[in-house]
């Protein structure tokens, strides 16, 4: 189902949505922003899952004991490494 609605734009977005339309990006504005709300729609479901993983693995090392923590040299060694390795190029 379409919906029909009113957007304001800018100048600038406009002439942006204008030219890409002009190129043959996009049949019609209208294509273009919802093109654009897609990509929206898609970050916000990536970032959901990135966040749900990431509380997950949070939960999952707050349960981790402490005698097999590894002090923060040993985390950190290999990222120092290669920062120092990319520093001399």
């Amino acid at each position: 189902m379409t919906v029909k609605t009113t957007l304001s734009f800018t100048d600038r977005h406009h002439r942006f949505l204008s030219e890409k339309v002009g190129q043959g990006l996009f049949a019609t504005r209208s294509a273009a922003v919802a093109s654009a709300v897609e990509h929206m729609m898609q970050e916000e479901e990536e970032r959901e899952v990135v966040l749900s993983v990431l509380a997950e693995e949070v939960r999952t090392r707050m349960q981790t004991d402490r005698s097999e923590y590894v002090d923060r040299e040993t985390a950190f060694s290999a990222a120092r490494a290669a920062i120092a390795a990319a520093r001399k190029k």
